[in-house]
Parts: structure tokens; sequence; C-alpha cells
């Protein structure tokens, strides 16, 4: 069972932890789960395996977490001060922990170290490509439109895989279009504040975040790790927890 805490507004949110050693905290992906991204594909037992404390967030409106229909819940940057909350909770200090994340989370945590929010030990960002980044408000209407159009979206139509994956979860489309509003796009200037070493891994066919290998290039101190598959199926291989470990390893 998940333990829960409040966040910085109250709401209560689910974290799973697995492992004794290194914290890393892990940031799953939009319409996701800690158990969809992490747990179900074995890549929590990987770090603990290695010697690493996974540490699995849900997200705000995802897995065991709250789903509030506020829209006070909401404020922007919402799910970088849920991470912040999480890193405060569990009481570590700037350079105690490493911190991973697979596309929504990947974005979540470039604009926490960006911001200077957080500062992990070693930053690994899965998924995740400089338009992911730079041109978020393109992404994010794509998924508004599988929210809104939800019940006339059809096979065949771009939009059909995300509408599947969501309804597969269960998220409350009420409170995720409210997220979806929360977030905006960021300035790629602040990544030159990312100096720690950093772990770009994606997927060999996984362009929907844009290119890896360029954010790679852009980055003050970061290797590009290529795992086999695509942004919906890189995370169902051992390859991708194998990358984590190697890179946090290191």
């Amino acid at each position: 069972m998940p333990q829960t805490f409040e966040s910085f507004d109250g709401t209560q949110l689910a974290v799973h932890r697995v492992g004794e050693g290194r914290p890393v905290v892990l940031l799953h992906g939009l319409f996701s789960s800690a158990f969809m991204n992490w747990i179900k594909w074995g890549h929590h037992n990987q770090l603990a395996d290695a010697g690493f404390e996974a540490i699995m967030l849900d997200f705000r409106v995802h897995g065991d977490s709250d789903a509030p229909h506020d829209p006070a819940a909401y404020p922007n940057g919402v799910l970088v001060r849920d991470a912040a909350a999480l890193v405060e909770h569990l009481g570590l200090d700037a350079g105690e922990f490493d911190l991973v994340g697979f596309s929504l989370g990947a974005r979540t945590a470039i604009h926490a170290v960006g911001h200077g929010i957080l500062e992990p030990r070693r930053l690994a960002i899965c998924g995740m490509g400089v338009a992911g980044l730079a041109e978020w408000e393109r992404r994010a209407a794509h998924f508004k439109r599988v929210i809104d159009e939800f019940d006339t979206i059809k096979p065949g139509d771009p939009a059909y895989v995300a509408r599947t994956f969501l309804k597969s979860q269960g998220v409350d489309r009420v409170a995720a279009r409210l997220l979806l509003d929360a977030m905006d796009d960021f300035d790629l200037a602040r990544l030159a504040n990312i100096t720690m070493p950093t772990g770009v891994i994606c997927g060999a066919d996984d362009q929907d975040n844009g290119s890896a290998e360029e954010l790679a290039a852009i980055l003050p101190d970061a290797t590009y790790f290529e795992v086999p598959g695509n942004h919906l199926n890189s995370v169902t291989k051992p390859d991708l927890g194998e990358a984590i470990v190697r890179f946090l390893s290191a």
C-alpha cells in the first residue's frame, strides 16, 4: 500500500517506496501512475536491486492521489510544487537524492531543476526532447482535445491511442483538464541552470516530444542513452530501467 502525505495545499498525494539506499525520486508520465510507469514493469526492483530506494510519486489526478475539482487546486506549476513538497516531506537536502522523470515527469523535473527549486545529485530525463519543453502548448492542445472530445474520438483518429490510455487508467477527466491548464512552456535558456550530470534516455522510435539527442546536446553535462521502443512502449521494456540504473550508478 502506498503512503500518503499532504502537499503544499493540503491535497493528499500517494507515494510508493521500495528498496534501501540512495533515494531516487521518480515522476511518472501524463495519465499514468507510479504503478503503470515504474512498478508494473519492474523498474522499481531494478533500482532496489542496485542499492537505491525508489520513491515513486503519484501526481495529483493520477494513481492513488487526490483529484480535486476546485480550480484553485491547480495553480501554475502545481506539479513542480507537488514534487518539491515530496522532497520536503522526506527531509531530503540538495544533493542527497537523484531525480528521474518520464515524459510529463521529465518536464516537471526540468522545470523544478531549471528554476532552482530542486537540486538532485543526478537527473535522468526519459521520453523528452526539446519540443516537449518549448512547445508544450501545442502538445497540451492534443491532450485537451482527447478530454474535450472523449466520447466522439474513434479508431483511426490520431487522438484515439491517448483516449484509450486515459480510459484504461480511470483518470478523472474534469481534474485532468484543470491540470493541463496549470502547465506552460519552458524557457530553454534555463537549461543552462541544469549543471548536475544528466542522463537523457529515450526510445529509438520516440519522437513524441521532439529530439532527445538535441536536448542532451544543449544541456551542460548530459549523456544520451537510446533504448528500444516508442513513447508508449519503451517504458514496458527492462532496457529503460537498466539505463536509469547504469546512469545513476556511474
